[in-house]
């Protein structure tokens, strides 16, 4: 009974899966794409949406016109000796992303180490593009389905910069604490605006995070799934259903979904160190990350994969136990089959030193006279 409530308990701490934004506001690929595109992960957000109606239905002439924040996670992870000679020329190293100042018209984007990448006033057909042509070769465990998260975003330099219901706005920022933590060479032709760069890193980072998270709450979804006929076949047959090895593997599999979400460099727990000098930007990081609920969502995650280690732990247990027992039985046949060999082989000589019978080979017993005729 606990256990099914901690399962529960963890399924409703997951956030749901809504769409963000009018679904007019969006762009898909309908010509070029054969398969529908699996939709976008939707977050929190939505359940705050409404604050961002009066920026969005009173435009002022400081104000950018609503441009979309794309996050794809596309595989485990991305090697940087192959990333970095594909990317354009003028990209850099900006703390744990590489960053691409200028892609397509207008576009920005950000390469997270943990499989995932944001784009910043990109159309979903030239990240999927870059995505392609840029990243594939460059992916380790790649996914079959891409995870995608959309938000928005403005800028207005007489805004402050925050997050207000769904909507990204990019406005005023206090200078650096640090000012070594900004970017190494200032690009030539950047799409946005440079002074709010590690704004955009700092929400972009929440958001990789997010969204890579995604990808483990689906997989771990898809190994509950994958199990959920084990107690059905404990309660049924009083057997697992599977072979001591396909359980071992199975554990192993949750073990590196444990070590994915706490372990990793890039895991979801810990604040990275940029934020300790720069308390502006962690406040931009954790307010991203509070409104997608990334702590909730990994405390919930790791709820399910210990609710299973228990009920595969138990199974173990029981083979374990099985496999002694036939252990068991084994080494009694083979005492058995000794026996019946001890038995055969010095059976006549047991008849005899029981019955007090002489023994035929003993020189010295007795010998029967053997009867005379007359």
């Amino acid at each position: 009974m606990n256990l099914c409530r901690v399962f529960c308990q963890s399924r409703s701490a997951t956030p749901l899966r809504r769409q963000l934004v009018p679904s007019s506001l969006r762009t898909f690929s309908t010509e070029h794409d054969t398969l529908k595109p699996k939709p976008k992960a939707s977050t929190p957000l939505r359940r705050t949406a409404s604050a961002s109606l009066p920026i969005r239905s009173n435009p002022t002439p400081t104000r950018s016109p609503i441009r979309p924040v794309l996050t794809f996670a596309t595989a485990e992870r991305y090697v940087p000796t192959r990333l970095r000679p594909r990317l354009s020329p003028d990209s850099q190293k900006l703390h744990d992303a590489w960053w691409i100042p200028r892609w397509g018209q207008d576009g920005e984007i950000f390469v997270f180490g943990n499989g995932s990448f944001v784009c910043w006033g990109m159309s979903e057909d030239e990240a999927r593009q870059f995505a392609k042509d840029v990243l594939a070769p460059c992916e380790v465990g790649s996914l079959k389905d891409p995870e995608t998260e959309e938000l928005e975003f403005v800028t207005d330099p007489n805004e402050k910069t925050r997050i207000q219901g769904d909507l990204i706005i990019l406005g005023r920022i206090a200078p650096l604490q640090d000012p070594s933590n900004d970017a190494s060479f200032p690009p030539s032709n950047p799409s946005l605006d440079t002074a709010t760069l590690l704004a955009r890193y700092a929400y972009s980072q929440a958001l990789s995070r997010s969204t890579a998270l995604t990808v483990i709450e689906e997989s771990l979804e898809a190994y509950l799934l994958s199990v959920a006929q084990l107690p059905d076949s404990l309660e049924k047959t009083g057997k697992p259903g599977l072979a001591r090895e396909a359980l071992i593997k199975k554990l192993g599999i949750l073990m590196k979904f444990r070590q994915g979400l706490n372990l990793n460099r890039e895991n979801f727990s810990d604040t990275p160190d940029l934020y300790w000098t720069e308390p502006e930007l962690e406040g931009f990081f954790k307010s991203m990350q509070g409104a997608l609920e990334v702590k909730a969502r990994t405390h919930a995650v790791n709820e399910k994969i210990t609710y299973a280690t228990e009920v595969q732990s138990t199974l173990r247990q029981l083979l374990t136990e099985s496999s002694a027992h036939r252990m068991e039985l084994v080494i009694i046949a083979l005492i058995a089959v000794e026996v019946i060999i001890a038995l055969i082989r010095e059976g006549p000589e047991l008849y005899r030193m029981l019955f007090g019978l002489p023994n035929e080979k003993d020189p010295g017993a007795p010998r029967s006279r053997p009867s005379s005729s007359h």
